[in-house]
């Protein structure tokens, strides 16, 4: 009987654990999209029609919508963006909208951690509020739908269709002044961090110390000696190529460094390192 019971209990209790697997009413669907150099993403459930009358019945007019089903609609901008020449930084929000006839309010929220509406409305954590024009399509879309178009270098629209209505919501992106960003950065040469992560390669990977010893150099010359870290790295090339006078003094400067920065973990290893080679 105890066996029968045991067997029992196990029965129900991979019964319990057991999850049947069906499709949702609302599925959920994922956007990405590069707009320029600039990574947008969308994340939302899409409620279908079903036979039912949209706007102003299912989405009433004139009230919060959560632009779609279940949680919050979420949209991500990877760099700043402007939207109706207001600024939006970058980062994830809400997207919370208030449909009516000719024109949807839409609202950026800045949290995203809502089943729905929030319960309790926060106008401060409206980051961006703008209006976006509706039209009428010729055709019904069934199935809510998100999408990013019109792209360009410099911008795109986010379009939202449902029923016979699209509304259309153009923003831009920083393209001009990251491209412009790149091109400076890269037709003024590396910078002391190229030349510092090209030398803590050559010098962890145990390749040529000489070529290490340069790159490392220039890094120290760019950064200055404020760059304590840098300074670490170049001790412990030279060290490595039998300068330990050079070593020491330089592990000194780093060392100078780091206590005027409040880091006791460099501290403490140029210590241990300048002890070590002053007793060799």
């Amino acid at each position: 009987m105890k066996q029968v019971a045991f067997l029992i209990v196990v029965f129900f209790g991979l019964q319990l654990n057991a999850q049947i697997e069906a499709p949702q009413p609302s599925p959920f669907g994922k956007i990405e999209q590069k707009v320029g150099l600039t990574d947008v993403s969308v994340e939302y459930s899409r409620p279908g029609m079903r036979g039912r009358t949209i706007f102003g019945d299912l989405v009433p007019y004139g009230k919060i919508w959560r632009t779609g089903a279940n949680e919050n609609t979420k949209i991500s901008f990877s760099d700043d963006v402007k939207i109706d020449g207001k600024d939006l930084k970058k980062g994830t929000y809400a997207i919370y909208t208030i449909p009516k006839e000719g024109s949807w309010e839409i609202m950026f929220y800045s949290d995203t951690n809502n089943w729905g509406n929030p319960q309790e409305w926060d106008e401060s954590k409206v980051a961006l509020k703008t209006t976006a024009k509706t039209m009428e399509m010729p055709m019904a879309m069934e199935t809510f739908t998100i999408v990013i178009d019109e792209l360009k270098n410099d911008g795109g629209q986010l379009n939202f269709l449902w029923e016979n209505t699209i509304a259309m919501l153009p923003f831009t992106v920083p393209t001009n002044e990251k491209t412009l960003a790149s091109i400076e950065r890269v037709m003024n040469g590396p910078s002391a961090n190229d030349y510092f992560a090209a030398a803590s390669y050559y010098h962890d990977s145990k390749q040529d110390m000489n070529k290490a010893y340069e790159w490392v150099s220039k890094a120290a010359e760019m950064a200055g000696d404020d760059a304590f870290w840098i300074l670490r790295r170049k001790s412990l090339i030279e060290a490595e190529m039998g300068k330990k006078d050079a070593a020491i003094a330089t592990a000194k400067k780093s060392m100078a460094s780091a206590e005027k920065a409040k880091n006791a973990d460099y501290v403490k290893m140029n210590k241990e390192s300048i002890a070590e080679w002053e007793g060799q």
